[in-house]
């Protein structure tokens, strides 16, 4: 039988008098890649916000790991949740082993975890291995990408949370990012939620995949499903029918 490791039930959520998420359900199975997919400001990143906790349910329910999602966000974290933010949000002044090690907060005391795993995301983005004492402020886009997603790593979080992870890289960079996504959840067995603005990639990765659309999901399927569906295709693909 299928665990399902994140189940969103109902869930409605409000910015002030906006009601931004109208009734979202969704699920995420353990081991899955599942994949957000809409137009800017549909929902996508609410619904991702209010799943790590930065945003409050004003109804329905969040449930994580056979448990009702803790409400604050350093809860949502110590329970297993670990978000890699749209913007990345590394510390700048900080070097790129300095960010790293921020990660494993959440274990404190576990030294001989800490340094195992720092050698795994190491070896996962070479790239910061030959940075390691470098300050993170100096990185390139695709690196800092690279140090947020080995940051939230080494929480060893249960379920991994991708908000907008190729937002602002070239194309080359993102090809590369996305076959990590891909590596990350096939070799180590990480369950990823992803929200992204480019659908293609979303949903070529995806095990499963929603479309959301002014703040109700509208749309649920496997990801070729939902790559091969006329209306999607043109909503969201740019592809239409000749």
């Amino acid at each position: 039988m299928t665990e399902k490791l994140l189940d969103v039930q109902n869930i409605d959520v409000y910015y002030g008098g906006i009601h931004a998420l109208h009734g979202v359900s969704m699920h995420v199975n353990a081991g899955e890649i599942v994949s957000i997919i809409g137009a800017n400001g549909a929902g996508k990143s609410t619904t991702m916000r209010t799943i790590v906790g930065e945003k409050k349910v004003t109804s329905g329910e969040i449930w994580f790991n056979g448990a009702p999602l803790p409400r604050h966000e350093h809860e949502v974290v110590r329970s297993g949740i670990s978000l890699v933010p749209e913007g990345r949000r590394i510390f700048s002044g900080l070097t790129v082993r300095e960010n790293l090690m921020v990660g494993t907060w959440p274990r404190k005391g576990d030294k001989a975890g800490a340094a195992q795993d720092l050698e795994e995301v190491l070896t996962l983005f070479p790239r910061l291995r030959e940075r390691i004492r470098q300050t993170a402020g100096t990185l390139s886009g695709g690196e800092q990408q690279m140090l947020a997603v080995g940051r939230a790593l080494m929480s060893r979080p249960k379920l991994l949370c991708l908000d907008e992870p190729s937002l602002g890289l070239a194309p080359i960079v993102i090809d590369e990012m996305f076959g990590r996504i891909v590596e990350i959840n096939k070799k180590r067995g990480q369950t990823i939620l992803l929200v992204e603005q480019n659908a293609f990639l979303a949903l070529e990765v995806a095990d499963r995949a929603y479309v959301i659309k002014t703040g109700e999901i509208v749309m649920e399927g496997t990801g070729e499903q939902l790559l091969n569906d006329p209306s999607v295709q043109e909503s969201y693909l740019g592809i239409s029918e000749s």
